[in-house]
């Protein structure tokens, strides 16, 4: 099931997110979450007790302790008992799960949260457990060289260039340059070489920070939101788990999910990539056919800001936030987890003629 019911349309209706940073150490998880928790049904106007159902997304791996979602929980208010569910994943997946609840007609609110506090220990550690647990993981290869393996796979193919990736960072990052939640933004040095061919410029910021969506269904939406952005389809898929077996220069599985999300039917006029290194803004575009016209990561994108497991939700967020104000009618979001682009989701949003 990859596309919406025409009897049952379900739209993003709000969107918030903290002012992401390097470090928030004096904050615990819930202290982050709470202000954004509070924001999102602000502009609503929906309490606690009119969300049919919650659904979250974060990690336990980053937070160092087992089910460490549950003390979230006291952020969102769990008494009396709420329809809860959550995902060991990045937000915009705990999207997808409320999306198909709402679509069974089970529910006709959600919230979906997501939050990553990176600053206490290190990502490129961390994420390496997201490697075949045999073959790869023992030998700790981190996110960042694997970046790089996949940047000088396609230099080598002549699809880039050094110059063409700084033109890239430094394009987001003056884009964030309006966006008051960025962490990085206007002119930053490209810097020196991390892992070549990468260079720190090449590379997100790593952060502390959360994000909100308010999901609705059909009339309740527009009583909601003055203009919703209507999820017009959503679909992901998945690489083979072994790097050795795929193209790194391609991203076939982002393009089987635009397809069947429906992005290929008609023009998008904005584009949120979920894209954490220079060069694999560069496959996406070719996988997601974006051309000139396109308006890419008008938030700066993670270049800007990249805070672990609520990214991908907030390239959900900016695209339907763009909507709200007007600011485009028809957007594609993207999303991605695991190394090199291997799990990737791309939702279709518009919002109704003007």
């Amino acid at each position: 099931m990859t596309s919406a019911p025409r009897d049952r349309e379900i739209a993003v209706v709000a969107f918030a997110q903290t002012a992401h940073r390097r470090t928030s150490e004096e904050l615990s998880e819930v202290e982050m979450l709470m202000p954004v928790l509070h924001e999102v049904l602000d502009r609503t106007g929906l309490k606690t007790a009119d969300i049919d159902f919650t659904c979250s997304g974060s990690s336990d791996y980053l937070a160092g302790r087992a089910f460490s979602f549950t003390l979230a929980l006291d952020g969102v208010g769990a008494w009396p008992p709420i329809s809860e569910s959550h995902v060991e994943m990045d937000g915009a997946w705990a999207l997808y799960e409320a999306w198909t609840k709402l679509l069974t007609g089970d529910a006709d609110t959600a919230l979906v949260y997501a939050y990553g506090k990176s600053s206490p220990g290190s990502v490129r550690d961390v994420l390496t457990r997201q490697l075949d647990p045999y073959y790869v993981a023992p030998l700790w290869p981190d996110s960042v060289a694997l970046a790089a393996l996949q940047t000088q796979a396609l230099i080598d193919t002549g699809d880039t260039d050094e110059p063409a990736l700084a033109a890239v960072a430094a394009r987001n990052r003056e884009a964030a340059s309006a966006n008051p939640h960025a962490q990085l933004k206007g002119t930053v040095p490209h810097g020196e070489y991390l892992v070549r061919p990468l260079r720190t410029g090449d590379c997100p910021p790593i952060g502390d920070g959360a994000a909100a969506v308010i999901l609705a269904a059909g009339d309740r939406a527009r009583d909601l939101c003055a203009r919703p952005a209507w999820i017009r389809g959503i679909d992901h898929r998945i690489e083979a788990h072994g790097l050795g077996v795929r193209d790194l220069t391609d991203s076939p599985s982002t393009r089987l999910a635009a397809e069947r999300a429906g992005a290929f039917e008609r023009p998008v006029d904005t584009a949120e990539l979920h894209a954490p290194f220079t060069a694999q803004e560069i496959v996406l575009r070719t996988a997601l056919r974006l051309g000139d016209d396109v308006h890419v990561n008008p938030s700066g994108g993670v270049l800007a800001a990249n805070p672990i497991m609520a990214a991908g939700l907030i390239r959900v967020g900016e695209a339907a936030a763009r909507i709200h104000r007007g600011e485009s009618d028809r957007a594609l979001a993207h999303a991605t987890s695991g190394p090199c682009l291997q799990q990737n989701l791309v939702a279709v949003l518009e919002g109704e003629p003007r």
